[in-house]
């Protein structure tokens, strides 16, 4: 199959969170299939910085939006294995230090760069003649390519023709805009109705994609079932359950060639589960870099996330003085609202020889926090897939995490009288529940045989995308036969 990925951020290109890493990886394991995919994506600053040499192609794309047209240049990525790369050129849209927004906010054009960009990847399916089997959309950020194709495009060939796929990777970011945004799009108001874009009298990018899509699919199988719910669908879960025949959960799956402690170049010692004896030079390394003392029996926990709420910030903001008291070691890397910075900062200042914090993106250090950590902190609120638990197995630290999406989905409760399981979880979004997971992980720390036998049960786990793609490869097959039989 000929596949078209249109994603925001792709790592290794520009990233904002784990969407960046599935539309990286999925791709390439796509295409190891005997799949043939092309990458869409915006030419962000950061892609022009890294200087990745991409090469203008022509022609220029003509692009609608609202009253006018305008041009957008096409670029080609030279040396990227595996699939093809295009990015979308428009300066006065992507030329910014960040993708979405500031600390301070969202950019107040997303609307417009979004529709723009949308807009931008529907005509370059045309312009380039790509000819593609496949449509496969990510987040709200394209939510509006499957409504193109399903409307003012539904007469041109072969676009029509292509089955669209489109996956949630967060449902609590939905592209709301006020409704005199609606010029933008280009499409007409009879599609603002709650049948189609509209949401509580604004407009819903992620309702587009969800409505118009020939399949949606969901990160996890947990959070597929999750977001059907008033608690986890974030008011779409009766539009997700109106679709809930064309609704798959599929688990995100990782690359064990960047995330994995025996090829890792980021690390202090490579190690693996027949030898821990490297994880230990990068405990240490990890205490020297934040400047904490250094002490191997200190239970050291790491944390790298989005600074939101819904990661579990308020609850552990609730509790973080008894977190404390059990005498750990924490490292947080991260960004987010402001008031988690500050509220960090502040804890810092009374516990410096306990937490270790670093407010910024830094994917290296990502890498020294996972394998120089004992165990990970994962208390979200809710959790459509996360991977950071998963890349933690491999490195032999120890998830501890709330039961919810793909968290539950992946970790599986130590139980120390069988040996089963490979980590800790709780379920209520509570301090007590927390701080109790917590405690019965660092029980079972201070039996060291335990603990290493727990390290090497969840490095030896295989989450690799090959299943993952494998199934997306059958889910494509399937729409696409439907939407072939169908008049």
């Amino acid at each position: 199959m000929k596949i078209v990925f249109v994603t925001p951020e792709a790592t290794p290109f520009a990233k904002t969170g784990g969407l960046a890493d599935v539309s990286g990886a999925l791709p390439k394991a796509l295409a190891q299939l005997g799949h043939e995919v092309i990458l869409i994506l915006p030419k962000y600053r950061r892609i022009q910085e890294k200087n990745w040499g991409g090469v203008k192609i022509d022609p220029l794309l003509r692009v609608p939006i609202s009253s006018r047209v305008e041009s957008a240049e096409v670029y080609r990525l030279n040396g990227v294995p595996h699939f093809q790369v295009l990015l979308i050129r428009k300066d006065c849209y992507y030329d910014r230090e960040e993708l979405y927004g500031t600390p301070a906010g969202d950019f107040e054009d997303n609307a417009e760069r979004f529709t723009f960009f949308s807009r931008a990847a529907v005509e370059a399916v045309l312009t380039l003649d790509l000819q593609p089997d496949i449509i496969h959309c990510n987040d709200w950020q394209t939510g509006l390519v499957p409504v193109y194709q399903k409307t003012l495009y539904r007469y041109a060939s072969p676009l029509a023709s292509a089955a669209t796929i489109f996956t949630i990777h967060n449902i609590g970011y939905q592209g709301l805009f006020w409704h005199y945004d609606m010029h933008l799009t280009n499409l007409g108001w009879e599609l603002f109705t709650p049948q189609a874009l509209e949401f509580y009298g604004r407009l819903n990018f992620l309702k587009g994609g969800i409505v118009f899509a020939d399949a949606v699919t969901t990160v996890s199988r947990k959070y597929m079932e999750e977001i059907q719910t008033k608690e986890f669908g974030a008011g779409l879960d009766g539009v997700l359950r109106d679709r809930q025949g064309a609704l798959y959960g599929i688990l995100n799956g990782v690359d064990y060639q960047e995330w994995s402690p025996e090829v890792d170049p980021f690390i202090k010692q490579r190690y693996s589960a027949s030898d821990l004896r490297g994880k230990t030079e990068c405990k240490v390394d990890l205490q020297e870099h934040f400047g904490l003392p250094v002490d191997l029996e200190v239970p050291l926990f790491g944390m790298i996330s989005r600074l939101t709420e819904q990661k579990g910030f308020d609850l552990i903001a609730s509790c973080f003085d008894a977190i404390m008291a059990f005498g750990i070691q924490l490292v947080i890397l991260g960004t987010g609202e402001e008031k988690y910075h500050e509220m960090f900062r502040a804890f810092q200042r009374k516990y410096p020889r306990q937490l270790g914090l670093k407010i910024a993106f830094d994917d290296a250090l990502a890498h020294k926090i996972e394998a120089g950590a004992d165990g990970y902190l994962m208390p979200s609120r809710y959790e459509p897939c996360g991977l950071n638990q998963i890349y933690s197995l491999r490195y032999g630290t120890v998830p501890v995490v709330r039961a919810v999406g793909g968290l539950d989905d992946t970790i599986e409760n130590y139980d120390p009288l069988t040996g089963t399981g490979n980590g800790f979880k709780f379920s209520g979004y509570h301090p007590e529940e927390l701080l109790a997971a917590l405690e019965r992980a660092l029980q079972v720390f201070r039996n060291k045989e335990q603990w290493q036998n727990l390290m090497r049960q969840g490095m030896k786990a295989d989450f690799s995308w090959d299943k993952s793609a494998q199934r997306y490869a059958q889910v494509y097959q399937e729409v696409l036969a439907k939407k072939r039989l169908s008049p």
